[in-house]
């Protein structure tokens, strides 16, 4: 399968099309998990999916942040007592010994993520008691053939710190740099130098660290043409196997930090288009291909090759090369997802300790989908990894005809082809170069629950 490596940035497009949508890491989207999904019922979706006898994704979610990042809309807490990661790893040990009570040991650990918050912010002694208790409790891949990363904040990162978690097995590491313009990292709270990010991109590959992602923001207070184009050719000169380019959605009233930044030092609409447009053209140019959704890779990377192959996978995540594994997701707040549901544990650190420490999975809320939403969930992904539905094999999977099951959105599909956003002829919808960076827009169209909760999303672009 080949996907075309070039988009077309059409303002007037973007324009009438950038609306607020769902980011659709998961379907149906986490605001519509219900609370009457209990942690049985996770227990026995685990259970359940040990029949199938799939790999499994983990995912570890560290909560704890030494500094406060204003943009921020995280899952966290802010703290500089770092002795509390001590008590969370505790817990984190028995939250995994509670799954395995229903889960296969012997079912492979392909991929694996430390995320938060802040992964690094755990001292030495915690963090060796983490790996620790992974390593026992699971089964990872020898000889570093698992997809294991970790999320680094470079201001809190003890020495060492890397070369424990490369031994371990971690392969692929994301660093948050966001922007390099001094007065905006003033805006914003944080603070790093180049030299700095330089100095743990350069550590990190010597120890063997096989992708570095870094992450950029557009849309932060004081930001610029000319100073987001010296932010983004420092990156490029580091040459970053992936990079992504996230669009900052200031919703204060959904995220207190962002209360902090003062509305006026914030770019207009214009100008965000005019710097996403400027750093599109400039990540093409140095050879950078869009996968999607934020995110670029260069050629030979994994995600790339997986997108030309059609085995590109999302979830929480973001962009994945393991669609068939299962994601067990352990610490506050995060989801985990097996092929018929989803579970997402509680969001408040003390609910969640309360929870584990009664000997109990510590589910908030879930979902269990049904055979539609399998199946619109297979074109939301398909669309959000590859650009493209095959009508026969969509068909040919789930037993439907396509234009006929999907009638009701027809209509939907029509205009977007009339603006030049998809094509369809008869076999296969594509998405086309116009239309990619609007790709969210695209599978709205199939999401049959947008709409049925007052929930506020970011703009598209």
């Amino acid at each position: 399968m080949s996907v075309p490596e070039s988009l077309i940035f059409d303002t007037d497009l973007i324009t009438r099309y950038d609306r607020p949508g769902p980011r659709y890491t998961s379907y149906p989207t986490a605001p519509h998990f219900q609370r009457e999904f209990s942690a049985a019922d996770y227990a026995a979706q685990l259970e359940r999916s040990n029949d199938q006898s799939r790999p499994l994704s983990l995912y570890v979610h560290i909560p704890f942040c030494e500094h406060l990042c204003f943009y921020c809309a995280c899952t966290k807490v802010v703290t500089r007592h770092r002795e509390w990661g001590e008590p969370y790893v505790q817990r984190l040990e028995q939250e995994m010994r509670l799954l395995r009570r229903h889960v296969d040991g012997e079912r492979p650990v392909v991929q694996l993520h430390f995320g938060g918050g802040t992964p690094t912010f755990l001292r030495a002694a915690d963090m060796d008691r983490l790996l620790d208790a992974i390593h026992r409790h699971f089964r990872l891949l020898p000889e570093d053939r698992g997809e294991y990363g970790v999320e680094v904040d470079p201001r809190a990162l003890e020495p060492g710190m890397l070369a424990r978690l490369r031994e371990f097995g971690c392969n692929r590491l994301s660093m948050g740099v966001q922007d390099l313009d001094p007065s905006v990292q003033k805006a914003v709270h944080r603070e790093q130098s180049l030299e700095l990010v330089t100095a743990v991109l350069a550590e990190a590959r010597a120890l063997g660290y096989r992708s570095i992602s870094l992450d950029l923001i557009y849309g932060l207070p004081r930001q610029n043409r000319a100073s987001f184009a010296d932010t983004l050719e420092a990156i490029i000169a580091l040459r970053p196997d992936r990079l992504s380019l996230f669009n900052y959605a200031h919703l204060p009233e959904r995220f207190a930090p962002q209360r902090r930044i003062v509305e006026a030092e914030l770019p207009s609409p214009a100008l965000k288009l005019d710097i996403l447009r400027d750093s599109i053209a400039r990540l093409q140019a140095a050879g950078y291909v869009y996968i999607g959704m934020d995110h670029f890779a260069l050629p030979e990377d994994e995600l790339t090759l997986a997108q030309q192959a059609g085995t590109l996978h999302r979830n929480f995540q973001g962009y994945s090369t393991h669609a068939e594994a299962d994601l067990l997701a352990l610490g506050m707040s995060a989801i985990s997802a097996t092929a018929k549901a989803y579970s997402q544990n509680h969001k408040d650190l003390e609910t969640w300790n309360a929870a584990i420490d009664a000997q109990r999975l510590p589910v908030e809320r879930g979902w269990v989908l049904s055979d539609e939403d399998r199946l619109r969930r297979h074109v939301i992904t398909r669309l959000i990894c590859d650009f493209r539905l095959s009508r026969d094999e969509l068909e040919e999977r789930f037993a439907i005809d396509f234009p006929r099951h999907f009638a009701a959105e027809w209509p939907q599909l029509l205009e977007l082809e009339e603006d030049g956003l998809v094509t369809w002829d008869g076999s296969n919808l594509i998405v086309t170069a116009r239309g990619r960076l609007l790709v969210r827009h695209v599978c709205m169209v199939f999401d049959a629950y947008l709409g049925q909760k007052s929930v506020r999303y970011s703009r598209v672009i």
